[in-house]
Order: structure tokens, then C-alpha cells, then sequence
């Protein structure tokens, strides 16, 4: 049994001491509240089956690198990695492992709403190794692994699946 906590929102942008608390507090709710919600339902029926995996999506944002303007949602996606290994060390006798993925930009809504003219693109782009941004199907790839039992000795980790952004400087 696997279970994919992939629900998130950018929140509301802008200079930190712009944004409402509202704003920040929807966004923590979302991204962080949500996925432990989801988590804590999840592994309790795994509990109940013998074992499983929880994946979250978290983000490079905030952990290899920052943004000015979405305070918010680096700190909510980076309590996920947290989260994940709080959860891995305390499931993990029980064999339920708990991992995270932290995706460089992937070419979706979210992405384009964020990036919506070809100069951003191009900026966003650039700050990958493989000067390109991901498709969906490669980050559906690296959670297949996670929850597969090819990673069956693998538990607590953020695994970067970010076209080397977090090593890209250029």
C-alpha cells in the first residue's frame, strides 16, 4: 500500500512583510497541515496492513534555494522534509517507510501561473543543469521508485529530482 500526499499551492507572493497572515496561514494549511492530515489517516491503516510508503511532494524551493516573494510556501514545503523524517523514524519499525520528492520546475499549472511570459521561462530554465524544466512524467517515475519495493530499504529522505538546479549556479 503507497499513499501520495502531491496536494499544494504556491500561496500568496510578495515581500514577506506583505504577506497577510491569512495568507500565510492557508498556505501552511495546504501545503504542511494537509499533507499530515493525510499522512496520519494513511498510516494508521497501514498500521493496520502491515506496512506501506507515504510520499510527499516538497520542493528544491527552500531547501537548495530560495525565491524572493513565496515565503510561505518554502517554509510550508520545507516542513515536509521535517515531517518526512520525523515519520520515517517513527513508522519505521513498523514497516512503513516515509519519503519526500523535491521537484526543480516541472512544466505544469502551477509552474506556468508563476512563470507566464517566455522571459521567466527562460530564467527558470536557465537555472537548471539541463537547461530545460521537467515533465510530469518524470517526477510520476521517481515516485513509482519510492513506492515501489525496488526502494525497500529507503526511508527519510528528500531526493532531489530537480534537473540540477540545487547545483546549478550559472
Amino acid at each position: 500500500m503507497w499513499h501520495f500526499n502531491n496536494a499544494g499551492t504556491l500561496g500568496e507572493g510578495g515581500p514577506s512583510t506583505d504577506v497577510s497572515e491569512k495568507g500565510w496561514t492557508d498556505t501552511v494549511e495546504i501545503n504542511l497541515t494537509g499533507s499530515f492530515l493525510g499522512a496520519k489517516h494513511q498510516i494508521a491503516q497501514m498500521l493496520n496492513n502491515g506496512g506501506g510508503s507515504v510520499i510527499f511532494t516538497s520542493t528544491f524551493v527552500g531547501h537548495t534555494f530560495a525565491f524572493p516573494g513565496v515565503a510561505a510556501y518554502a517554509a510550508s514545503k520545507s516542513g515536509l522534509i521535517g515531517l518526512t523524517q520525523a515519520l520515517a523514524s517513527e513508522y519505521g519499525p513498523n514497516n512503513i517507510r516515509v519519503n519526500a520528492i523535491l521537484p526543480g520546475a516541472v512544466d505544469t499549472d502551477m509552474y506556468r501561473s508563476m512563470n507566464n511570459t517566455a522571459q521567466s521561462q527562460a530564467f527558470i530554465t536557465e537555472l537548471h543543469a539541463l537547461k530545460r524544466v521537467g515533465a510530469v512524467d518524470e517526477l510520476a517515475r521517481s515516485v513509482l521508485y519510492l513506492a515501489s519495493d525496488d526502494s525497500s530499504f529507503v526511508t527519510g529522505t528528500a531526493s532531489l529530482v530537480d534537473g540540477g538546479a540545487s547545483i546549478t549556479r550559472s
